[in-house]
């Protein structure tokens, strides 16, 4: 069930939280030797917490947004009295003495936390394993990754565990994971949740975002977490939204112009995830949207990306590297090396790469109301597949993995603007696709609602398969 029917029947007594939080409990017992996709079961911790929450609902106490629904929390997101490990060794028993904000957010509107989803090692990675865990499988084929870094997050939410997912997004490890597992993933304008536990706040490029299994749930969710904070610059000024509470999905999209663009000069794009594509651009004129391809001029972003995550990684992690190189996930020290001869003078000059790119976007935005492009390339790579080996798409094989699996998805984590994956049925390989519409600069409402509209109009040629387990 979604969490909107959830709490509905919760709401009025039809559904008790100790029953949906023992079935999903249940259900993540069932699913994990399958897809390994928790670090972390929060069993007794949640039952109590269902059983308060029960409780309270008897007696007639207010409820949260969320009363007794499940949530499941990325393990890089530090959650107080439950283990976080970073998917580090080196963290194997680390527990948090207080809540990341969004979480403690989540916890305040009666969500009940009952584990930690896998991510790749301090989320440095856009599929999901670590030295810690091993691999996190897709949700509809074991043989396949489930992206990343947030793939336990995505491939428990497929596979039918909790309804809702704290997950997180630095260059797309959010709508990555969300797009090879079939579910909704959103990162939001910079600013619209704070993040506590980021280092560099003024210069930020990552996000602590929702997954959820649709876009009303979405909704939902970032409305509990939403709202200023002063540990987070950049949500000053920007008010807590009612996101789920004003949602009207647009039934149509008359008057609403939308750029398009399937994929980068230079770049590939699978027959299955272009013919998709199609059908989802067939989808919008049919919604009264006005469509005009995008100029790509700009967008092939990857390495001013590059520079400035991976300068933040080896500031956090160099010294981690230097002392317990042998105990770190190997793709991650390789990132470290790449930053290591990157000086000041062309980490600003990859500043000053970001500032104009989020120009250019904004001007685009200024006479058009959404961007629309594919989240990926192509489905899920394969479960072994490696960060800085080749990727082969529809038999021909590319050197660089990232430009050419996910270029546009890091454009948006430097700009801010909001952006979100949407499922869009699946390959001939029986793998979800995902499409990615990009809003307006904090018009994250608009984009929900369009969103919304889309999900309810479009029925793809190719649905995904029902889950054999």
């Amino acid at each position: 069930m979604s969490a909107v029917t959830l709490r509905s029947l919760v709401a009025q007594r039809k559904l008790s939280p100790v029953e949906i939080v023992a079935e999903v409990l249940r259900r993540a017992d069932a699913v994990q030797p399958l897809l390994n996709c928790f670090v972390t079961l929060c069993h007794e911790q949640a039952m109590e917490e269902a059983r308060k929450a029960e409780a309270a609902l008897m007696k007639g106490a207010a409820q949260g947004l969320l009363h007794g629904l499940p949530f499941t929390a990325k393990d890089i997101v530090d959650t107080a009295d439950v283990r976080t490990t970073y998917g580090s060794v080196l963290h194997r028993d680390h527990v948090p003495a207080q809540d990341a904000l969004a979480v403690a957010r989540i916890r305040q509107a009666g969500g009940i936390l009952i584990g930690k989803t896998t991510s790749s090692e301090f989320g440095a990675k856009c599929m999901t394993d670590a030295p810690l865990f091993g691999s996190t499988r897709n949700a509809w084929d074991a043989t396949r990754t489930s992206g990343g870094s947030s793939g336990g997050a995505a491939a428990s939410m497929a596979a039918g565990v909790a309804p809702l997912a704290i997950a997180t997004d630095g260059g797309g490890s959010t709508r990555i994971p969300a797009a090879c597992n079939g579910v909704v993933g959103l990162k939001q304008s910079l600013g619209v949740v704070p993040h506590s536990q980021v280092q560099d706040a003024f210069g930020n490029y990552t996000y602590v975002t929702p997954t959820t299994r649709d876009v009303a749930d979405t909704a939902l969710m970032l409305q509990a977490m939403t709202g200023a904070h002063g540990c987070d610059p950049w949500s000053l000024g920007v008010p807590a939204q009612p996101y789920f509470d004003a949602l009207r999905p647009a039934s149509d999209l008359r008057g609403k112009r939308v750029l398009y663009r399937a994929t980068l000069e230079g770049r590939p794009i699978s027959a299955d995830v272009a013919a998709a594509f199609e059908a989802a651009l067939a989808t919008l004129r049919s919604m009264g949207a006005q469509l005009e391809e995008m100029p790509d001029e700009g967008y092939d972003v990857e390495p001013v990306w590059r520079v400035i995550n991976h300068t933040s990684w080896r500031g956090r992690f160099a010294p981690l590297a230097e002392a317990h190189g042998e105990k770190l996930s190997p793709s991650l020290l390789q990132q470290l090396a790449l930053a290591q001869h990157v000086d000041g003078v062309a980490f600003q000059q990859a500043m000053f790469a970001r500032t104009a790119l989020f120009r250019r976007v904004q001007a685009q935005l200024e006479t058009h109301d959404f961007i629309f492009t594919p989240t990926l390339s192509r489905t899920a790579l394969p479960i072994d597949q490696d960060l800085f080996g080749s990727i082969e798409i529809d038999g021909q094989s590319y050197a660089d993995l990232r430009p050419n699996w996910f270029p546009w998805t890091m454009p948006f984590n430097l700009t801010g603007h909001p952006a979100i994956s949407l499922p869009c049925g699946a390959g001939r390989d029986g793998l979800p696709i995902g499409m990615q519409l990009v809003g307006r600069f904090r018009e994250d409402q608009q984009l929900l609602q369009a969103a919304a509209g889309f999900e309810a109009a479009h029925r793809p040629a190719n649905a995904l398969p029902v889950l054999a387990f």
